[in-house]
């Protein structure tokens, strides 16, 4: 009878410990399931808003959060920039474009006053302007090369020549494109996301039969002429302090060996002189860690990504500190709120965090340089990393490692070296924020063309997109870039030819005025 009841009290036992385990299989399930639907249905940004912001109270919490945090403690080196609203109002044409006047005149018989017939006298007049869109102007240019000959000597003396002048160099030999074309095709493609199948719809609207298939080829060619210029990036990358990489996801469907589903990958690696960065776009079939650390060769320095395991081959060269990116951190205490689950504790996890970026935001408010920027850090943000990891710590003895705050709890206490190491010197960022935004004209475009045909397309767009960001992260417009630097192409031949058209070497102003 004893013994009866003691199996049926671990019959008991048992069953409430599945029951548990079940509950909590369902509870993690249901974060998921929340999370989900949030992304198919939800708002798509990773902002996450306090409960009074929601309500519509704080529309200046980070100017108000610098504002409170230079009010305690202000270094005497610091103070508080101005904030200036643009006024309202329509903003003016730009001063440089051509203007073209319309006068709206009173008949001539209506230019007498009324009182006494004598002639109206014109006091002054009243303006507005109005834009007007003319559609893309072509124009053929026709090169001439004259011929001549000698009327007495032709025919007779054997040595006679027909003399004419060499043709010039042609970026593209035998073909109609001008560096003019080929810069408003490659920056609609690479910088607008419009692909060459709608530019042919585009110029056919004007009279042009140029077919996707020509673009594709010129663009290609491109590609293999801007090589020089991207090893040349490459070099300035690994000569440089700190080098920040990211990938992301790219279909070729006619890649030797694989399936026209498989995927591949476009790497960027971003780095080279502080204030004179520059890009690198890599094609590669896979996200082997391979693919960096061939890449980053013999360098040494600090290296930022995400926490993707095939980084850790890269961290363990000699030489190089890897560097943890606290918005991917954040992100993933964002998804537990947005899936609704354990939120006090995510929501105070990011209020931390965000006290990490306004000291952020006052040194960049303040234009503080790097030494600066490491004094404040180690002043502000180090008591906040403090408290962050005694939170963390906290929470994950008393939080299941399934669910989605203990993937990001321990998604943070994994990368936690990475991810504080960054307070100890003012040149490097919290975030790998940088590369991620330079990934992301390539993915927006990636939405429009989809795929790429062959993997020499995909070298091909890895090199112009080299070229592109590089251009624009040394603020040039990338249209007046292009034109400079492909009217230019031809003629280099040597390392310093491709050294002066890099965009690092050329300020912003002459590549207009020079094209």
């Amino acid at each position: 009878m004893l013994g009866d009841i003691e199996e049926l009290r671990r019959t008991v036992v048992s069953q409430q410990h599945a029951l548990q385990s079940q509950e909590k299989t369902i509870n993690v399930l249901k974060e998921e399931i929340r999370l989900l639907k949030h992304k198919l249905f939800g708002h798509k940004s990773d902002r996450w808003t306090t409960e009074e912001e929601q309500q519509g109270r704080l529309f200046n919490e980070a100017e108000a959060g610098a504002a409170e945090l230079l009010e305690k403690e202000q270094p005497p080196s610091i103070s508080v920039a101005a904030h200036t609203r643009r006024p309202r109002g329509r903003r003016p044409l730009p001063e440089n474009l051509p203007r073209e006047e319309v006068v709206h005149d009173i008949p001539e018989e209506q230019k007498v006053c009324g009182c006494c017939g004598k002639p109206l006298t014109r006091i002054g007049e009243e303006t507005n302007e109005k834009l007007k869109l003319i559609p893309q102007r072509l124009i053929a240019v026709r090169h001439i090369r004259p011929k001549y000959a000698c009327r007495e000597c032709q025919g007779v003396v054997e040595e006679a020549k027909i003399k004419i002048a060499e043709p010039p160099e042609e970026l593209i030999p035998k073909s109609i494109a001008t560096a003019e074309l080929l810069a408003y095709l490659l920056a609609s493609k690479y910088v607008d996301g419009l692909p060459f199948y709608r530019q042919e719809k585009i110029l056919a609207r004007v009279g042009v039969d140029l077919s996707r298939a020509t673009m594709c080829h010129w663009a290609m060619l491109i590609g293999k002429r801007l090589e020089p210029l991207v090893e040349l990036l490459g070099k300035r990358i690994r000569a440089g302090p700190y080098v920040q990489i990211d990938e992301t996801t790219l279909q070729v469907l006619k890649e030797p060996g694989r399936s026209a589903e498989s995927k591949s990958y476009m790497w960027v690696y971003r780095g080279g002189e502080p204030g004179k960065p520059s890009l690198v776009y890599q094609y590669f079939p896979s996200r082997s860690g391979d693919v960096p650390f061939e890449f980053l060769d013999d360098y040494q320095g600090h290296v930022q990504t995400d926490g993707y395991k095939g980084y850790e081959k890269v961290g363990r060269k000699p030489g190089i500190l890897m560097l943890g990116c606290w918005s991917h951190a954040r992100r993933k205490f964002v998804e537990v709120t947005k899936a609704n689950a354990a939120g006090h504790n995510a929501h105070d996890m990011l209020e931390l965090i965000r006290g990490l970026y306004e000291v952020e935001h006052v040194a960049e408010q303040n234009k503080l340089v790097a030494q600066q920027i490491a004094e404040l850090r180690q002043q502000k943000a180090q008591p906040i990393l403090a408290e962050i990891k005694k939170q963390l710590d906290a929470l994950n003895e008393q939080t299941p490692p399934q669910g989605l705050l203990g993937k990001a709890v321990g998604y943070a206490l994994g990368q936690w070296d990475r991810l504080t190491r960054y307070v100890d010197n003012g040149m490097l960022r919290p975030d790998n924020n940088l590369a991620e935004n330079a990934i992301r004209p390539f993915v927006v475009g990636r939405k429009a063309w989809l795929f790429c045909d062959t993997p020499a397309g995909a070298y091909a767009s890895a090199a112009i997109y080299s070229v592109i960001e590089s251009a624009k992260a040394n603020r040039h417009e990338p249209y007046w870039y292009l034109r400079f630097l492909l009217d230019r192409l031809v003629s280099a031949k040597t390392t310093e030819d491709y050294e002066k058209l890099l965009p690092q070497n050329l300020r912003p102003d002459d590549v207009v005025r020079g094209t």
